[in-house]
């Protein structure tokens, strides 16, 4: 099965820079979140392919080995083959035909394009010619984390404070970030587990390459032994974030340098945090604005009166016309949600829904019968005239 295209997933070019990498990630992060699409199976699995897709790209050293070889795997990149000191790689093709991994299918198919590319690069860079030496590393922002929060209507309307815990990447203590051990140590290579050697997978083939991390030794010579020469080790921190008043679904908030460290000494990334807001048994929102469905005896929608309505500041009085029809809308100024941009305040949406009454005595009967004789028209008139 090929693997994806992560700069296709991430809908960028080739040439993408750390930042249009960057804008296109978070855009679609926030697009396909699990917690702003609860229950949507296929936005979950879009948007583990935009992780994986970023957690590639936004790498130096991954992007490099994605961009040279047109796959990645954690179990390792080939490394510099027929370079002084490298080994060749093994290749285990496990009965496939050499020939059909560049032109059909086991059913005599064509390949996609590519895939076979992808192949042919492969062969290329180990047979053809000598490895390129890698670019010196560079400091390099630390990623930005994603995390989804849910609060309830009220918190989301009033504003609130919240305690997250999240897990980080930090700078190790121990070498400061430059995952060099102070005295002289080996450790073993964490990439191949001291082998020397990791496996990858490519198509139908499996190839048992020379590890690129410590050159086939197995060991790491002057790596920290805390962070094993990352530099950056996983940890647990507790973030505490405000939500302002009038937060909305899908709000995103930035917690500036809260997201993975940086290495040799460049920033850390951001948290961002993505709000899903509960709803709310009867209060609705739109924007800054609040609607609610209120019910109405049929007496005062028919002689009018006033009424008390349920607001987000308590109890407002609604003057209810004579006549009033079912579906009418009132608007209450200034009743809605305090915008905390504007400082202005929505409006809130009152939706009549007169009620029948419930008919239980032969006095109630004998009203309604009158009724019905002071006003024969048929409320169906105009539907039947346009049939």
């Amino acid at each position: 099965m090929a693997q994806q295209d992560y700069y296709q997933t991430l809908g960028v070019g080739r040439d993408a820079s750390e930042d249009d990498i960057r804008k296109a990630y978070r855009k679609l992060a926030r697009k396909h979140h699990p917690d702003l699409n609860p229950g949507d199976k296929a936005a979950e699995e879009r948007f583990k392919k935009v992780q994986e897709a970023y957690d590639i790209l936004s790498d130096p050293k991954k992007k490099t080995m994605y961009d040279q070889y047109g796959f990645y795997s954690e179990n390792g990149m080939p490394g510099g083959a027929g370079g002084a000191g490298q080994r060749a790689p093994h290749m285990d093709f496990g009965g496939f035909d050499f020939g059909d991994a560049f032109s059909r299918g086991g059913t005599g198919a064509r390949r996609p394009a590519e895939e076979s590319a992808n192949f042919q690069d492969i062969f290329s860079q180990w047979f053809g010619r000598q490895h390129a030496e890698e670019p010196a590393p560079r400091p390099q922002k630390g990623s930005d984390l994603e995390y989804g929060l849910s609060i309830d209507f009220w918190q989301a309307i009033r504003g609130t404070q919240v305690r997250l815990n999240i897990t980080r990447q930090e700078v190790c203590p121990t070498c400061g970030g430059s995952g060099q051990a102070k005295t002289a140590t080996t450790t073993v290579c964490p990439e191949c587990n001291g082998s020397g050697n990791v496996q990858q997978v490519a198509g139908a083939m499996r190839f048992s390459l020379t590890c690129p991390r410590c050159g086939g030794s197995g060991r790491l010579n002057n790596a920290c032994p805390t962070c094993h020469g990352d530099g950056l080790l996983a940890s647990k921190e507790t973030v505490d974030v405000r939500i302002p008043p009038g937060a909305q679904q899908g709000s995103r908030l930035r917690v500036a340098g809260k997201g993975n460290a940086g290495t040799m000494g460049a920033p850390a990334g951001d948290l961002y945090i993505t709000v899903r807001v509960e709803p709310h048994p009867f209060f609705r929102r739109d924007g800054d604005d609040i609607e609610i469905s209120v019910p109405v005896r049929i007496d005062e929608a028919g002689l009018g009166t006033k009424i008390e309505v349920p607001t987000i500041d308590g109890r407002a009085l609604l003057k209810i016309p004579q006549g009033t029809r079912n579906g009418q809308k009132f608007r209450l100024r200034e009743k809605g949600v305090l915008n905390s941009r504007s400082g202005k305040r929505g409006d809130q949406i009152v939706e009549v829904a007169i009620e029948a009454p419930v008919v239980q005595d032969e006095r109630t009967k004998e009203l309604l019968r009158e009724y019905a004789k002071l006003h024969p028209e048929d409320p169906r008139g105009e539907m039947w005239a346009k049939v």
